[in-house]
């Protein structure tokens, strides 16, 4: 899809959020074309300034329901955002977690092991050098105990530092990391620590109560777990782990995530968040020096813009995407179940950059 040239000024939010403005028919043409329902918001530090929503809540019997925002979706790497980078900044500004120590020097598990010599911050960049793909069942087993233990006890893939290569593997550790840090399952952290303070009332691990059957998204016909997911994570590794993982797991809803990128802009009054300053700003900002492609702590820089113009994003692998920007003061997200459809993701990918391209420039 061939996207708007980067524009001299961008244009207000609630000029490009108007009802048949340039996003509604972007996005409703995109999503038409990428073969997926979905919805999408803007908005500041004011909160939402605009948002839409096109098409069925999937195929077969979930096509009686459309999407909204209240549909809840399978986030996937976005928890990696909404619940293992936040609660590992909570530990940060505890004084708990030391960014640039070897993991071996404060945590015993680490010891004797290659990852002993990795630094949260290399966790949080990719820059970890550790191996690119899980294939936790084929190596571990289905033992979350052993799955733990063999991602503790791997070979590194490269040595810690030399290069960014995006990989669920740091997220794993990580949550472990935080949970032993903190003494609690990272499920409880987040809730405790996140969404619970933001009004977040939709967002949880799963597997999800069947109260929210109606109105979440499906995802892929998976035999193994007993057909089409809904409402079980979609994400194998995080599956074998029982649902709670630092890399995938979580479900939210639009309306949920419109809450949290808010907070990133302006941390809402009389809400206590243990990790809101100086993490947020510490995390958006480029920590990977010259390796490409540029990355904060777990945020990623947004493809096609300049590092310092400081337009960050994370995806999630079933069709989901947020975006923030604190220079252009503005967030986006664009919320889908593309993989109940197919795994043809390059027309989402083409909308993905169209849409950054008009909210960001």
């Amino acid at each position: 899809m061939a996207g708007p040239e980067l524009p001299a000024r961008l244009a207000p939010l609630d000029e490009l959020a108007a009802p048949d403005g340039p996003l509604a028919r972007l996005v409703t043409s995109g999503l038409c074309t990428a073969g997926t329902g979905g919805v999408w918001s803007i908005g500041d530090a004011g909160g939402v300034r605009g948002r839409g929503r096109t098409g069925p809540l999937g195929q077969g019997p979930f096509a009686a329901r459309e999407t909204d925002h209240d549909t809840v979706f399978d986030l996937a790497s976005i928890t990696k955002i909404v619940a293992l980078w936040p609660c590992a900044g909570a530990l940060r500004q505890a004084g708990r977690l030391p960014l640039d120590d070897p993991l071996a020097t404060y945590w015993p598990p680490a010891a004797g092991h290659p990852v002993g010599a990795v630094t949260a911050r290399q966790l949080l960049t990719h820059t970890a050098g550790m191996p690119l793909r899980t294939r936790f069942a084929e190596l571990y087993g289905s033992d979350p105990a052993a799955i733990r233990a063999g991602v503790l006890a791997a070979p590194l893939h490269r040595p810690p530092g030399a290069a960014v290569e995006y990989t669920d593997r740091a997220a794993v550790l990580l949550g472990h990391l935080v949970e032993a840090l903190a003494d609690a399952p990272l499920d409880e952290l987040a809730a405790r620590q996140v969404w619970r303070p933001l009004g977040m009332t939709d967002t949880h691990y799963g597997p999800l109560a069947p109260a929210y059957a109606h109105r979440t998204a499906p995802t892929e016909d998976e035999p193994t777990a007993g057909g089409v997911l809904c409402g079980t994570v979609h994400d194998p590794s995080a599956r074998l782990l029982g649902g709670v993982s630092g890399n995938a797991g979580a479900f939210s809803t639009a309306r949920d995530l419109e809450r949290f990128l808010t907070a990133l802009l302006a941390p809402p009054a009389g809400a206590e968040l243990p990790w809101g300053e100086p993490w947020i700003t510490e995390s958006l900002r480029v920590q990977t020096g010259g390796l490409a492609p540029a990355r904060g702590l777990s945020w990623l820089c947004a493809a096609g813009t300049d590092p310092a113009d400081g337009t960050f994003v994370h995806y999630g692998f079933t069709g989901t995407a947020v975006w923030v920007s604190r220079r252009r003061a503005r967030w986006a997200l664009l919320l889908t179940n593309k993989v109940h459809y197919d795994r043809d993701f390059q027309p989402l990918t083409d909308l993905r950059n169209a849409f950054r391209r008009t909210v960001f420039g």
